[in-house]
């Protein structure tokens, strides 16, 4: 494979927020590829922080322009371990939890099933407000998402 085959290595950071639970929410994501960094962040006027936690890791796989090799790390066990434990569960169940009941925030699972599929994607879990700096990083970036819901106040 030449190098102008060869996959695409991202890090990617992702971070979800909200004031209250529901309420204003945002979500923040950088992206580190060949040397360079870009930042992605947004937010919703009214939504829940696992929400805003999917959204930011939909939103980051959604910039890439072709499948690439990725690290993911994100602070949420909910997302890690959905999409890297439950999902294929929740498939064969179609999309039920244990108790038979519907698969919270289908519309996203569905949505980010759909997108790691184009990717070779490992998950990492890392721990929130620990210090790590990436992490961190995002989540300044899902608080400024909080912001430009309610309109920059």
């Amino acid at each position: 494979m030449s190098a102008a085959q060869s996959p695409v290595r991202v890090r990617i950071y992702t971070d979800g927020a909200c004031k209250g639970n529901p309420g204003p929410g945002g979500w923040g994501a950088l992206m580190q590829f060949d040397g360079r960094e870009k930042e992605l962040y947004g937010g919703e006027p009214d939504t829940t922080n696992n929400r805003m936690e999917l959204t930011a890791v939909i939103r980051a796989l959604e910039a890439l322009k072709r499948s690439c090799e990725i690290d993911l790390y994100t602070d949420s066990q909910y997302v890690q371990k959905g999409i890297s434990e439950w999902v294929a569960t929740w498939k064969r169940r179609g999309w039920k939890t244990a108790d038979k009941k519907p698969v919270k925030n289908i519309d996203l699972w569905l949505e980010l099933d759909r997108l790691a599929g184009a990717h070779d994607i490992r998950w990492h879990w890392v721990k929130g407000h620990a210090g790590h700096i990436e992490n961190e990083r995002a989540d300044l970036l899902a608080n400024r998402g909080i912001e430009a819901s309610r309109g920059g106040r």
